[in-house]
């Protein structure tokens, strides 16, 4: 490794991507890089938005390996035999867990309602609720927070035990992550806080108890590269199978693309073309878990909420992959 090129590395992270809380890149499964920016440490935990679904489809994916949920192609109602639909609505009725998995699922909302979201008791009910109406079923719909937790709904329905609890029987404590605590917000400062903190174990849940979907999860760099290298490696982890193959190959592939940004989409993973080779779960202010299965690469990077961040994926296969992909 070339000392001379990480030390531009990380005046290139002070310069230009200054928000940087923690990094670490992992080659072949050793660690090859590992530090922490803004007073955090390896203990630090910071909440990564949007990398949170991600985690939610990893354990969608266990939940089908162990016979929970019988089909990707299941019907949402399904799983919520007692809801209510309501009047004049055609469209939620044929909605599947695919369309939620793959972000095309339409939804009645053209502004998201954030406040009303926010301060609902039950976000499950709440996206329910705005699910369906006259928009086309296929279509790409990208909805960061308002739909997602849906899924959490349907993990309750279907394991039997609050997504905390299932993620960390099957997910966190395999993996050695240390599992986090519930987080229920009382007020907008609260939760201000929570997005600020640079050090908070925890996972967001509503009023009734269950853990947000599309954000809320904190997670360090290390646990974030933990889970880029269970799927660089298949599922397994220490000799036992995690989440299957099958579901990580599926879950890695394009199911589903923002022609806007022309940005493939798997389940709830960004995924790269046909001629490059990753996959990325992505939150907002920069928050990354990437894994390049061709040069068996991963890296991860926890940030500190800023708007408009520059473009993380861009960043590591620009500065990042040509420092480390030859190392061993």
């Amino acid at each position: 490794m070339n000392q001379e090129k990480v030390t531009e590395l990380e005046k290139k992270i002070s310069n230009d991507y200054s928000n940087i809380a923690g990094m670490v890149v992992l080659k072949d499964g050793k660690t090859l890089y590992e530090n922490y920016f803004n007073e955090c440490t390896a203990t630090s935990r910071i909440h990564v938005y949007s990398v949170t679904k991600s985690i939610i489809s990893i354990l969608i994916g266990i939940a089908m390996d162990r016979g929970y949920i019988k089909s990707i192609n299941q019907k949402v109602l399904d799983f919520f035999p007692d809801y209510t639909i309501k009047r004049r609505e055609k469209t939620i009725q044929n909605v599947t867990l695919k369309n939620l998995m793959t972000m095309t699922a339409p939804y009645k909302y053209k502004v998201a309602p954030y406040i009303k979201y926010f301060t609902s008791d039950d976000w499950v009910n709440f996206s329910l609720d705005l699910l369906g109406g006259k928009g086309q079923i296929g279509n790409f719909r990208y909805t960061p927070l308002i739909g997602p937790d849906i899924l959490s709904g349907i993990l309750v329905k279907a394991t039997g035990q609050s997504v905390l609890d299932f993620a960390t029987e099957n997910l966190f404590l395999p993996l050695g992550i240390t599992a986090p605590s519930n987080v229920i917000f009382h007020n907008k400062e609260e939760q201000l806080a929570f997005n600020k903190a640079k050090n908070i174990s925890g996972w967001v849940v509503d009023q009734t108890g269950v853990n947000a979907a599309g954000w809320g999860l904190t997670l360090s760099p290390m646990d974030m590269a933990k889970i880029g290298q269970l799927y660089l490696d298949g599922g397994m982890w220490n000799g036992k199978q995690i989440v299957s193959t099958t579901w990580i190959d599926e879950s890695t592939m394009e199911h589903s693309r923002w022609e806007k940004l022309n940005l493939p989409y798997g389940y709830l993973w960004w995924v790269g073309n046909d001629k490059e080779h990753y996959y990325a779960a992505m939150g907002d202010g920069g928050n990354t878990i990437y894994g390049n299965t061709k040069n068996k690469m991963v890296v991860s990077i926890a940030s500190l909420f800023v708007p408009k961040v520059k473009d993380r994926i861009e960043f590591i296969k620009e500065y990042i992959e040509p420092i480390f992909e030859n190392c061993e």
